[in-house]
């Protein structure tokens, strides 16, 4: 049996999980540059990285994660979005970059989480505490999944939210500036028949 009587409780213990776990950025990547973020985990730790660009030229970026011995275990070349789960192979650091070198002038603003999973329990001669998962703990624990889940949701809409205002933003000024161009033209060519029409008549007098 398990008790349930104390809510404010396990929502706390949720929350602890979910903050500790989700690592939440929004950085600037200048032209010609690559930004690096590292992680000490232990092995068969889960970990997974999500990112969006937000802003900056094509809506592309060159993503990287190396282990610790330096080998690559995931590589994306102008990459607009994406999500990449693994468990640690080995312990040690693990760094993952996010480069924009083939950009010669533009920066991009990159929004990414980088979760880490709780390390594997080696309590071999503890087998009890194996043993031992109430119903409450599975709970929390899906709860947190959950949480986790719904978190990188809304901040993926609003990552695509703000894309969209910038295009749609970018859009209406062109067409604003496209409609000013016209009218202008318009004009121009108004004034300039009026005053070929005035000479010509000017001329037509004076013969």
């Amino acid at each position: 049996m398990f008790n349930l009587s104390k809510p404010l409780w396990v929502i706390s213990v949720i929350l602890a999980v979910v903050i500790s776990s989700i690592n939440c950025y929004t950085i600037t990547v200048d032209a010609h540059a690559e930004e690096c973020f590292f992680e000490n985990v232990e092995a068969d730790t889960k970990m997974g990285l999500t990112f969006e660009i937000a802003e900056g030229g094509f809506l592309d970026i060159d993503v990287k994660i190396t282990g610790p011995d330096g080998a690559v275990i995931y590589r994306g070349e102008r990459e607009s979005s994406g999500m990449y789960t693994f468990s640690a192979p080995t312990s040690g650091r693990y760094t993952y970059c996010f480069s924009n070198q083939m950009s010669t002038m533009t920066p991009k603003v990159v929004m990414f989480n980088f979760e880490v999973g709780e390390a594997p329990h080696k309590d071999a001669g503890d087998k009890e505490k194996d043993v031992d998962h109430n119903k409450l703990e599975d709970m929390i624990k899906e709860l947190g999944s959950t949480l986790k889940t719904v978190k990188n949701e809304q901040e993926y809409m609003q990552v695509r939210d703000r894309i969209h205002r910038s295009i749609n933003e970018s859009t209406n000024s062109r067409v604003v500036m496209w409609s000013i161009f016209e009218a202008s033209v318009l004009l121009v060519m108004t004034l300039g028949q009026v005053y070929y029409l005035k000479r010509f008549f000017e001329v037509q007098r004076v013969v």
